[in-house]
């Protein structure tokens, strides 16, 4: 039985440029926040939202739903898609993820 308590994890993680699976959430997340800490843009998904979409702003100000290569949860964590604002080759990422 839950405790009704929500359930967060946090970390930071390197781009790849390539899917990325982040697996020490320990749980199947309802919604991710992701910052780029090197270009200040954002990715926030949500249970509701389509594996591989999210909501994404960015430095410049513009935003976008991606219905492709942004959030997919996992049993243990979700995947980052290979956006290639958010998911870049050796730049940081810090999350939050919430059951």
């Amino acid at each position: 039985m839950s405790s009704g308590a929500a359930k967060v994890s946090y970390g930071a993680s390197l781009g790849t440029g390539a899917d990325l699976d982040v697996r020490s959430v320990c749980f199947r997340p309802r919604s991710v926040h992701l910052i780029n800490m090197d270009s200040g843009d954002e990715l926030f998904w949500t249970e509701g939202m389509v594996d591989g979409g999210g909501l994404k702003r960015l430095t410049a100000g513009a935003s976008s739903v991606l219905t492709t290569l942004g959030v997919t949860p996992l049993a243990d964590g979700f995947r980052l898609g290979t956006d290639a604002d958010m998911n870049v080759d050796g730049e940081t990422l810090q999350w939050v993820a919430t059951e």
